[in-house]
């Protein structure tokens, strides 16, 4: 027997998002979470590099370059690339509600192929919250802002303490960014609904 499908439409009386008033300014550049992640770490060398960019409300807007690395398909990127550009941008939300929040579901449509070299243009938002429960939707553009769709995400994260990644994550790993000052930074910052 399977475990019931986690709805990705929020349920009656959930709420809509409110920005946090420490969160980034419009416009600011969001940092990465850690140097290592795939999605937005600096050393990451196959990474995608992606940099986001708090928007108005609770939005925000990323984009990435697809490199050789990331193709599937010769000269063309990798369906599951574009399913973590998308899941890493909707991550990024969560610096402007302040919390840590893990991805719960992420549905992606692919509508049109994105050949390498492209920068990938991605605009994402929460329209709800209920709870624990952050509901959200992206959408990814080819050559620009209002260029044509690629691939577009509806989302549900669930928030968590930094105990998650603690608890889950592997020993080497987990001590060397607590023994790195701006990774504890990082973490410690959103640790403001304790």
């Amino acid at each position: 027997m399977s475990a019931p499908s986690v709805s990705l439409k929020p349920p009656a009386g959930a709420a809509p998002p409110q920005r946090h008033p420490e969160a980034p300014a419009p416009g600011e550049l969001l940092g990465s979470h850690y140097d290592q992640c795939f999605g937005c770490g600096g050393d990451q060398p196959h990474g995608l590099h992606l940099e986001a960019r708090a928007g108005e409300g609770v939005s925000v807007t990323a984009e990435f370059t697809v490199r050789p690395a990331h193709q599937g398909a010769p000269g063309l990127a990798h369906g599951g690339v574009l399913a973590t550009a998308l899941d890493e941008t909707l991550g990024s939300l969560n610096w402007l509600l302040r919390v840590i929040a893990v991805t719960g579901r992420l549905e992606t449509d692919f509508v049109r192929p994105v050949p390498v070299d492209t920068v990938l243009h991605l605009d994402a938002r929460v329209t709800a919250r209920h709870g624990r429960k952050i509901y959200s939707s992206a959408v990814g553009r080819i050559g620009g802002p209002d260029g044509p769709v690629a691939v577009r995400a509806d989302a549900l994260f669930i928030e968590v303490k930094v105990d998650h990644f603690i608890e889950h994550g592997r020993d080497q790993e987990i001590q060397a960014a607590l023994s790195d000052p701006d990774q504890v930074k990082v973490a410690r910052a959103f640790e403001v609904n304790p």
